[in-house]
């Protein structure tokens, strides 16, 4: 898999999601064994590229290349001088959203609200690939099937997409008029796949590895994007990259290895956003992770009066120890089952 001049360790990627994939979590979740991430949509508008938000967005220190970064707006001539501010700051892919379906996105005409106005959108492409291929960066794109059921438009975009210059395309396979509701198609994905010979990235309920398949068989796609199933999970990137290469599955992680991973994330997310955001921010990660085990409710609430990134780091810490140790007593408490395997199940 490659984009450009980048040549990706594999074709399963985290999507990038906002208020999510800061650069702790990218980072997470490439050493689970994710081939790529994008960062948060950064915006176009100069007059926030300064501000605290948008600086956490474009932090990347640390971080493994290729370095990605996705801009949002409506505007042509800001969205390459966008593209062209983030590059100076050390990004070696520019993607452009047209797949964000936020009302308070989509209301100023930007992510997929851009696809009810294919001009504009593709003024917007050819303006990033004019100023991002001088420099030698490659431009991607990502973005839904369509507007609404009865509007989707996404493969006579993706056609002209590719005859400026984009370099991947990665459709989600749901309009903006859904939401994350209802259920992904993945017709559209593979209609796209058939009309352009870039990349395509498939995007959309992929949760498990016999899903990645399904859908990479479905589509033809050239990767497979996973979003939401990646929060408190962090390790299906390396279970379907093995599933994938051999058809079996990965042994599930240890305990151990989750609590390590966390801790680990939590120590980052407090150095990349201070403590008093750092620890609030960092409750809908822990909430995540703890979602379906045993005690996880009760802990979660008990877990969102910490005020202190020691406190919020010990509770995880002593919540995960208590957890391990039931498991070694009881080994077959779920259909005799392993610990880890419990650990699965019940996420």
């Amino acid at each position: 898999m490659q984009i450009g001049p980048h040549v990706l360790p594999n074709n399963v990627f985290v999507a990038p999601m906002a208020g999510v994939t800061d650069r702790p979590f990218r980072q997470l979740c490439r050493q689970f064994g994710a081939g790529y991430a994008v960062s948060e949509m950064v915006t176009s508008r100069k007059d926030l590229w300064k501000s605290l938000k948008t600086s956490r967005r474009a932090n990347h220190d640390g971080e493994p290349g290729p370095i990605a970064v996705q801009i949002a707006g409506t505007d042509a001539a800001m969205m390459a001088e966008a593209a062209a501010y983030n590059i100076d700051q050390g990004a070696q892919i520019i993607d452009i959203n047209m797949g964000c379906p936020a009302k308070k996105v989509c209301n100023k005409w930007a992510g997929s609200a851009l696809m009810q106005n294919e001009s504009l959108a593709i003024e917007i492409a050819q303006a990033v690939v004019a100023t991002c291929a001088p420099r030698g960066v490659p431009v991607t794109l990502k973005m839904r099937t369509g507007w609404c059921d009865t509007e989707k438009n996404a493969v006579v975009l993706a056609k002209a997409f590719e005859s400026v210059g984009i370099q991947m395309v990665t459709v989600h396979g749901r309009t903006r008029e859904q939401g994350y509701k209802g259920f992904a198609e993945y017709d559209t994905v593979a209609a796209v796949k058939a009309a352009i010979k870039i990349p395509v990235v498939a995007n959309g309920d992929i949760d498990s590895p016999e899903k990645a398949l399904e859908v990479l068989k479905l589509t033809g796609a050239d990767a497979l994007m996973v979003g939401r199933a990646a929060q408190g999970r962090p390790w299906i990137f390396r279970e379907v990259v093995h599933f994938l290469a051999t058809g079996e599955h990965l042994a599930p992680p240890l305990v151990a290895e989750v609590k390590r991973a966390l801790l680990d994330h939590l120590q980052d997310h407090y150095g990349l956003y201070g403590e008093l955001t750092g620890v609030r921010s960092a409750r809908k990660h822990i909430g995540w992770y703890v979602r379906g085990l045993p005690g996880g409710d009760d802990f979660r609430d008990h877990m969102n009066t910490l005020e202190t990134a020691e406190l919020q780091s010990l509770a995880v810490a002593d919540f995960f120890e208590a957890m391990a140790s039931r498991m070694e007593r009881m080994p077959k408490a779920v259909s005799g089952q392993t610990p880890e395997m419990v650990l699965e199940t019940m996420e």
